[in-house]
C-alpha cells in the first residue's frame, strides 16, 4: 500500500519521528550530532544529566530525532524550544536548533519531516513565529521548508 507522496506505510513507519529518549545515547545521537558541527564526546552521566534538565522543560524545549527502524540507529534530529516574550501581547517565538540528517540517509525527506514535526510543535505551543539560522549552503533546503530570509544573523563566541 502507498501513500499519496509515494511513501509505502512499511517506510513511513519504519522513519518515524518521535522525541529523544535516554535509550538513544546508545543509538549514536552524539555521533551524529558530530555530524553537524564541534560536539565532544559526552558521558552516559552527562547524557542523563542534560537529559533530565531538557526533560523539565516540559514542552517548551523538545528534541525529536528519527531512528531507523532497521538499523536501530538515530539518523535524523533537531529541536525547538519555545521563548517567551513580552511583545506582541506576550507571545511565543519558536528557535529550531541543530538539525542533522545522517550523511547515509540524506536525499530521504527526512530532514523535511523532522523540520516539519519541529515548526508543527512550535505551532501547537501557541507561537506567532518559528526562527532558525542556517548557512548559505542550506538556504534552498528552508525555503523549500516554507522558510524566507529575513534581517542577518550575528554572533559572538565566548571560547
Amino acid at each position: 500500500m502507498f501513500m499519496q507522496n509515494g511513501s509505502s506505510l512499511a517506510e513511513n513507519k519504519r522513519f518515524e519521528v518521535r522525541s529523544l529518549e535516554i535509550s538513544d545515547y546508545r543509538k549514536g545521537f552524539i555521533q551524529l550530532l558530530q555530524q553537524l558541527t564541534v560536539c565532544d564526546s559526552v558521558s552516559d552521566e552527562q547524557f542523563r544529566e542534560r537529559f533530565e534538565e531538557l526533560k523539565a522543560s516540559g514542552d517548551d524545549h523538545v528534541i525529536c530525532v528519527i531512528e531507523d527502524g532497521q538499523s536501530g540507529k538515530i539518523i535524523a534530529t533537531g529541536s525547538v524550544f519555545v521563548e517567551k516574550k513580552f511583545l506582541r501581547n506576550c507571545g511565543k517565538v519558536g528557535h529550531i536548533e541543530d538539525v542533522v540528517i545522517d550523511s547515509n540517509a540524506r536525499g530521504m525527506q527526512l530532514g523535511k519531516k523532522i523540520v516539519g514535526f519541529l515548526t508543527d510543535h512550535a505551532h501547537s505551543r501557541g507561537c506567532y513565529k518559528v526562527i532558525l539560522d542556517c548557512s548559505v549552503e542550506n538556504r534552498p533546503f528552508y525555503e523549500k521548508c516554507g522558510f524566507k530570509q529575513k534581517e542577518v544573523q550575528m554572533v559572538k563566541y565566548f571560547i
